[in-house]
C-alpha cells in the first residue's frame, strides 16, 4: 500500500514496486483512503509519507496499521523533523528525494523483516527505527 499525496510520486513508486514483484494493493493521500485501502486489503507493508494533505496523519495511519492488521511500515518524508519519537511502529525511514535503487532496497529489507522476523543489512538512506535496535529490558530473576 502507498500513502502519498503527490501523485507524481505515488505512481513512480506504484512503478518502481511493480517492476520489483510488489503487488500494490492501493494508493491512498489521506487518512481516510488509507484506512478504507488497509481495511479492505490488509497489506504487507505500507509505505506512508509523513505529512500528507490533511496534515500530520501518516503516524497515526501507521499505528493503526501496525496494530490492527500487524503491517510493516516505511515512513517516506522531505521533512525529517517530522518523524514521530519511537517511529510509531514503522521499521525506518527514506528521507525524500529517492531514488529507485533505494526504495527496492527498502522493500527488500522490509520483506525479509516480514518473512524472517529479522533485519537484514540496513538500506543506505534508510534510517532504521530506534525500536529495532534497542535490546528488550531484562527481566531480574525472582
Amino acid at each position: 500500500m502507498i500513502v502519498e499525496d503527490q501523485a507524481l510520486l505515488a505512481m513512480e513508486l506504484e512503478l518502481v514496486l511493480a517492476e520489483s514483484g510488489c503487488d500494490v494493493v492501493g494508493c491512498a493521500m489521506d487518512k481516510a483512503g488509507a484506512l478504507v485501502i488497509a481495511e479492505r486489503e490488509r497489506p504487507d507493508l505500507a509505505l506512508i509519507d509523513i505529512n500528507l494533505l490533511d496534515g500530520l496523519t501518516g503516524p497515526q495511519i501507521a499505528q493503526y496499521v501496525v496494530s490492527e492488521y500487524g503491517c510493516a511500515v516505511v515512513f517516506l518524508t522531505a521533512n525529517p523533523e517530522q518523524i514521530p519519537d519511537g517511529f510509531a511502529g514503522a521499521l525506518g525511514v527514506v528521507s525524500k528525494p529517492f531514488d529507485e535503487v533505494t526504495i527496492r532496497d527498502v522493500v527488500a529489507f522490509a520483506q525479509h523483516f516480514i518473512r524472517q522476523g529479522a533485519l537484514g543489512e540496513t538500506p543506505r538512506r534508510f534510517r532504521l527505527a530506534p525500536w529495532l535496535t534497542t535490546p528488550p529490558p531484562e527481566i531480574p530473576p525472582h
